[in-house]
């Protein structure tokens, strides 16, 4: 399988699309971001859109052997990790997400875990994580509340258009992350 770049008239088709989740059991964490870009919509991969940090950070964090490709998402399995998102429909931005749309995400959350019995959930965006778990004061990292039966830790949002964060700081953040589920 090889990368499709979607033209402009695929992008404005993907609005409002989802991406499939890539989950099963077994996992030792599950990735979940805010929500798919149209990019990811469009070629039904998750941070599919060029510009997004996800697969160099999972890479640099030493979570996977080799830079993957979103169109090789698939391998993740195999290494216990999976990929869903707060809110499944795709949009030009996650700011148009509304709070009950995030709200409403956390509780779709939970019913994933309670199914496929991750150990770790992490949620990308420290913004989404606050209203979604309705937690203003969290920081990045370990959360002292469970969700179900899985630990959650956040982490930042690998968005290129997240300019907070470079990839150093991505993957020295993903990277404890990798630590701690390895030693727990």
């Amino acid at each position: 399988m090889t990368e499709h770049r979607p033209t402009k008239a695929e992008l404005a088709a993907a609005y409002g699309r989802k991406v499939p989740d890539l989950i099963g059991p077994g996992l030792n964490v599950l990735f979940c971001g805010i929500n798919p870009s149209l990019y990811s919509a469009a070629t039904r991969h998750h941070f599919a859109r060029p510009g997004n940090r996800f697969w160099p950070t999972l890479y640099a964090s030493g979570f996977t052997d080799r830079l993957l490709k979103p169109w090789e998402e698939e391998l993740l399995l195999e290494h216990r990790i999976g990929i869903t998102n707060l809110v499944p429909r795709a949009t030009v931005a996650a700011a148009e997400l509304t709070r009950g749309e995030l709200r409403h995400g956390r509780k779709s959350l939970g019913r994933k875990i309670l199914r496929y019995r991750p150990r770790c959930v992490a949620v990308l965006g420290i913004g989404a994580y606050r209203v979604s778990f309705d937690a203003p004061r969290a920081i990045v990292g370990l959360q002292p509340a469970m969700l179900e039966s899985a630990v959650v830790w956040v982490l930042p949002n690998p968005s290129g258009l997240n300019a907070n964060h470079q990839l150093p700081d991505l993957a020295k953040a993903f990277r404890a992350l990798r630590e701690f589920v390895a030693t727990s």
